[in-house]
């Protein structure tokens, strides 16, 4: 589904990604751990298609990603620091106004169910402007699966929310697993991590470092893989 072959991104004389091969199956839901600047959002970002890559490529279903290929981009669907959202238009608003853009149909009908999925109906037709940082996320998450991607990609979810707020955002990601779709989240949260996902891929100074599977609900093992690669010398 998804696979990288020698990714390589530098930014000025910095070296970010250092030949980053990757190989995600279908319907696999990834965990992304490692220290700050360790090249985590960055392969997200390419992933996406939002950055290039300095050399190297993406391929998505065997076929190397291209920018401007709507075909390729439909596929998929990005939670970013970045809510993408439009301040002034309310939670529905965003939502008729994403799903338009990827031709999703019974547009008004799915997104007022995303937004009750998300629990915020009562606020339905407020602008989103006076919305605090968690209120956001939930309506990001909405826009991040009104075209039902086949593979959604999370940088920091969690970041914001309440407890009530994660559980809704767990059982997003669980429903669209169930239904397929890859899932590649970038996370500090370790108990999120292996609640949600089946493999756990570790980055550090801009290598991959570690690849564990089948982690799910397994703290114990991700937190000793972890403290064993980030603290080695």
């Amino acid at each position: 589904m998804i696979e990288t072959k020698g990714l390589i991104k530098t930014i000025g004389d910095k070296m970010v990604l250092r030949g980053i091969n990757l190989s995600i199956k279908k319907g696999e839901s990834v965990a992304i751990l490692g220290p700050n600047g360790a090249g985590k959002s960055t392969i997200l970002k390419i992933i996406s298609g939002l950055i290039k890559a300095t050399s190297g490529e993406v391929l998505i279903d065997g076929i190397t990603l291209k920018r401007d290929s709507y075909d390729q981009k439909r596929k998929i669907g990005f939670l970013a620091h970045n809510s993408f959202l439009y301040d002034h238009l309310t939670p529905l608003e965003n939502l008729i106004f994403f799903g338009k853009l990827y031709g999703v149909e019974n547009v008004e009908e799915k997104a007022k169910q995303l937004v009750a999925d998300v629990g915020l109906s009562f606020f339905i037709h407020d602008p989103i402007r006076s919305f605090s940082r968690g209120m956001l996320q939930r309506i990001a998450i909405a826009r991040a699966i009104i075209h039902d991607p086949e593979i959604l990609l999370f940088d920091e979810p969690h970041t914001g929310l309440d407890q009530h707020a994660i559980k809704l955002l767990n059982e997003v990601i669980m429903n669209m697993k169930a239904k397929g779709s890859t899932i590649v989240m970038v996370t500090h949260d370790f108990h999120q991590a292996v609640e949600t996902c089946d493999r756990v891929i570790i980055f550090k100074n801009g290598k991959l470092v570690e690849d564990i599977s089948n982690v799910a609900n397994n703290l114990e093992l991700v937190n000793a893989k972890y403290t064993e690669q980030v603290t080695s010398l």
